[in-house]
């Protein structure tokens, strides 16, 4: 007798769909109309959490990581893991900059009494 694998078809109604893209369409306003309301520094904070409840709602229902156990929870997991490292990383980077960072460069013409130096150096 010949083992068969274990495939399961997973019928998910219309409806999910439907409410899932209906719910996707109304954070999307959300977001625009957050975006015409100063709130401060919470503006960036409010667009995020929008968008990660519409990722959440992609991953959980399109991408059927509902139905799914596994190997795709865990690569799920792991690709947040990294998106964390890769935050924590760029985060660090960003928050360690002290004030003697420019926030409005020199312009590429500032360089002109330096590039005998830098030919110097070069060759």
């Amino acid at each position: 007798m010949q083992e068969r694998d274990q495939h399961y078809d997973i019928i998910v109604p219309v409806r999910t769909y439907v409410f899932t893209f209906l719910a996707l369409l109304l954070l999307t306003a959300l977001t625009t109309a957050v975006a015409y309301i100063d709130l401060g520094p919470f503006n960036t904070v409010v667009a995020l959490t929008i968008a990660v409840i519409k990722m959440m709602l992609v991953i959980l229902f399109f991408m059927h990581v509902k139905y799914h156990q596994g190997l795709t929870r865990i690569a799920i997991i792991c690709a947040f893991f990294w998106l964390g490292i890769m935050m924590t990383l760029t985060l660090s980077d960003e928050l360690t900059r002290g004030p003697s960072w420019e926030m409005n460069p020199s312009p590429w013409s500032a360089l002109l009494p330096h590039i005998p130096h830098i030919v110097r150096f070069l060759f």
